[in-house]
């Protein structure tokens, strides 16, 4: 069993004995202290909360909990009922409400879940903010309301609609284009919600040629919800005959795309970011964000467009707020999160995939050749596992030191810039380990750069 109690919310396997678990007990504890957390801090004069879930065998079960707990505390729920992430987070905005919560352990496997936490712009609570709800929790400093406050449940199924008729209305959408291109798409919605929401979104894009897989959301997962190149096999065998144009892969809560190339090799997923965000910046030149370790790439092609990079802290809180501050135009993160502000400030599968169809029939190429247009980049994601005694902080200070006469950056851990390559050293929040991205023009070069610091970090310790 385990509970991960962060700042990003509450993650947790479901059973076992409270604490140990996503326990019902540990599942009313942190609903009641973010309700707190909210009353005390919103602007909102109408107490409403947003809630949607994706489609995890637990869903219903926790889904039933918080919405209990959140009338308990005295706020009416908006049950937009299985949506994905960025869904709900367009139904706060829209419903002006105080706040929402998102029940998905995103790419976890079956057995976890998790609430995700939004503030009343529909974005997720910053470090200061999280770690108030986590002390709230601690403190069980929340009391609940008496039987002439109990808020209501209002049922409303409408979001889904909703949000695929934002996406068409981008200006940088072209449904006419993508129907002339009749494209046929494969989908890999691992059982989750995106096996609703991405086949309309396809055909409300004019796409009549779907090939569905695992488009059933019943929570029983096909394979590792993860859309990484190991876990992507199906999709991958069945296009290695050139049946389709291109496959879209999305997660259990649809904030992530991975896409798959025409003859079932991995177009990568930090390559999603990528290529959308050169269609992008063809049409609005302006700067870009993506977190320390995303691919290089995405820096090339915004020079390219004679726009800025900025690199920010890793986590989707962290990249929004430098996208703000720097006016981005596009954003995200290398794991295949799409940001684009003319949508909202959050991870969108379903406008990451409008965009690229886009992308892809007013190019005139193939999947595999659009590929070749982006700069060559490979990463190595790696990890150190360390006995709890050992400090990470004062490892990474003494790494920073040894590369003192390279670029640094250390807002979040140390990343190492040399000319043709890159290497960012993080600890976790959850395990005595550290990890260890590297990225170079090939795989080989990439492993060896990663090796070199395991070997450096090893004979520190």
């Amino acid at each position: 069993m385990a509970l991960i109690k962060s700042i990003s919310g509450i993650r947790g396997t479901i059973g076992g004995a409270p604490g140990d678990g996503l326990s019902p007990i540990d599942i009313v504890k942190f609903t009641a202290a973010y309700a707190k957390f909210i009353s005390d801090t919103t602007t909102r004069t109408d107490r409403t909360i947003v809630v949607g879930r994706d489609a995890r065998l637990s869903g219903k079960m926790v889904n039933d909990i918080v919405i209990g707990t959140l009338t308990a505390m005295g706020f009416d729920v908006i049950n937009i009922g299985p949506a994905s992430t960025p869904t709900t987070e367009i139904a706060v905005v829209a419903e002006k409400a105080c706040g929402g919560i998102i029940l998905t352990a995103s790419h976890n496997p079956k057995q976890w879940n998790a609430l995700k936490l939004l503030n009343q712009d529909g974005e997720f609570l910053n470090d200061a903010q999280g770690k108030k709800v986590l002390e709230i929790a601690e403190k069980e400093a929340y009391s609940f309301a008496d039987v002439d406050c109990l808020g209501q449940e209002y049922i409303n199924n409408t979001y889904n609609i909703r949000h695929i008729e934002q996406v068409l209305d981008l200006d940088l959408v072209d449904v006419d284009a993508i129907r002339n291109a009749d494209f046929t798409v494969a989908v890999d919605a691992v059982n989750s919600v995106g096996g609703v929401v991405i086949p309309q979104l396809l055909r409300a894009l004019g796409v009549k040629n779907i090939i569905e897989l695992n488009c059933e959301p019943n929570g029983k997962f096909a394979h590792n919800p993860e859309p990484i190149p190991q876990n992507l096999t199906q999709i991958s065998s069945l296009m290695a005959d050139g049946r389709a144009d291109v496959g879209f892969v999305v997660d259990p809560d649809v904030d992530r795309l991975a896409i798959i190339t025409e003859n079932g090799e991995m177009f990568v997923e930090e390559y999603t970011l990528v290529s959308i965000a050169d269609y992008v910046l063809e049409n609005t030149p302006g700067p870009t964000v993506s977190n320390l370790s995303s691919s290089r790439a995405l820096r090339d092609i915004t020079h390219r467009h004679g726009c800025t990079y900025s690199a920010a802290a890793v986590g989707e809180v962290n990249v929004t707020t430098m996208m703000k501050e720097t006016g981005a135009v596009i954003g995200g993160e290398g794991n295949g999160g799409v940001i684009y502000p003319a949508a909202h400030y959050g991870r969108d599968a379903l406008v990451g995939v409008a965009l690229f169809l886009t992308l892809l029939a007013k190019s005139g190429k193939k999947v595999s050749e659009l590929k070749k247009t982006y700069p060559a980049y490979e990463i190595a994601k790696n990890k150190m596992e360390l006995t709890p005694d050992i400090n990470v902080d004062a490892i990474l200070a003494a790494v920073k030191e040894k590369f003192s006469g390279e670029r640094i950056t250390d807002i979040d851990g140390v990343k190492i810039d040399f000319e043709n390559s890159w290497v960012h050293l993080r600890k976790s929040n959850t395990e005595p380990i550290i990890r260890i991205y590297s990225e170079a023009a090939t795989m080989a070069e990439a492993d060896a750069l990663a090796q070199r610091i395991k070997d450096i970090i090893a004979e520190m310790i």
